[in-house]
């Protein structure tokens, strides 16, 4: 994807090799595994993620769990239908994703990681997402 530079603290926060993620209402619940620390934080300029303005990081698909809620998880798809955003039916906050880009991996929300606060970080990188390779001609 990019330049991996792992970071193990943002704020006063660690990264715990296994952190907890939540959504607002805590009825969605991800265990999401760091074995070496967070690849480096982004954001996107595709229409959802710039909508929804997150900050994401991402992990292999195995590294990413739902402990508890996954039937307040909510499915969303848009254009090819390739990409699933997953977004809590009752608070209606974006927790993860499955991309179109990377199908092997889960991109999470890290405003959703628990004790982090994604204003602490600092020259987040923007991803060119209006220009998606999937979408370009041979």
């Amino acid at each position: 994807m990019t330049n991996e530079i792992m970071i193990r603290k943002i704020g006063s926060t660690e990264i715990l090799k296994k952190h907890k993620a939540t959504c607002h209402c805590g009825r969605v619940e991800l265990q999401i595994n760091f074995p070496n620390g967070m690849v480096d934080p982004v954001r996107c300029d595709c229409s959802i993620c710039r909508m929804r303005g997150a900050i994401w990081s991402y992990v292999p698909l195995e590294d990413l769990t739902v402990v508890k809620g996954k039937e307040f998880l909510t499915l969303y798809t848009f254009n090819t239908k390739t990409a699933k955003h997953y977004f809590c039916s009752c608070c209606g906050i974006y927790t993860h994703h499955q991309s179109r880009a990377w199908p092997d991996k889960f991109d999470f929300n890290i405003a959703c990681l628990e004790g982090v606060n994604p204003y602490d970080l600092e020259n987040v990188q923007i991803l060119d997402g209006i220009n998606h390779p999937s979408d370009k001609q041979s």
